[in-house]
């Protein structure tokens, strides 16, 4: 093969590697989300007043994120005590 030849390859070679090192930080940077929820009463776990909400979208489901002393809770939208609490 030319040189020509051979630096074309390596540039779409370095193109590649480039687009697919971005794609993974893209992805690592992504928050975790929740693949499935409570409906127990975990309020007395809840720290502070914020949460956050979470649209379904696979493998994610619908949830309201709370933050407690042992990281991101997921909570059932539906249930009652995360209503009562939303309202706060």
């Amino acid at each position: 093969m030319s040189v020509k030849i051979h630096t074309i390859a390596l540039l779409l070679l370095s193109v590649y590697l480039c687009c697919q090192l971005s794609a993974a930080r893209r992805a690592s940077r992504r928050r975790p989300c929740c693949v499935q929820v409570t409906s127990r009463n975990m309020s007395a776990e809840v720290v502070g007043e914020t949460y956050r909400e979470q649209a379904a979208g696979s493998p994610c489901v619908k949830a309201i994120i709370f933050h407690t002393n042992d990281g991101p809770l997921c909570a059932d939208p539906i249930a009652q005590w995360v209503m009562d609490r939303k309202l706060c």
